[in-house]
């Protein structure tokens, strides 16, 4: 099961097993924007606070965030509004 707010594994399975050439453009472009936003979401999200599920399926569609710290807190540590601590 996908973590609240990703793209839930069926619909990437699904995306990925149906050849570009058999879609219709508006599929092809949802795919592109669900992609790209499951992909934002994965590497604004930390490892530490993702589902076991969530990163195994991370892991298998390279999707994976290799820091803890997510880009988010970076930012804020950057402009002094974080904890410092990472």
């Amino acid at each position: 099961m996908s973590d609240t707010g990703r793209q839930s594994f069926t619909d990437k399975a699904g995306a990925a097993l149906k050849p570009d050439s058999q879609k219709t453009t508006t599929e092809q472009l949802g795919d592109t924007v669900k992609g790209t936003a499951d992909s934002l979401a994965s590497t604004l999200q930390p490892n530490s606070e993702k589902s076991t599920s969530q990163q195994a399926g991370d892991a298998l569609s390279s999707n994976q965030n290799h820091n803890d710290e997510s880009l988010l807190q970076k930012a804020k540590n950057a402009v002094g509004m974080g904890d410092n601590t990472h």
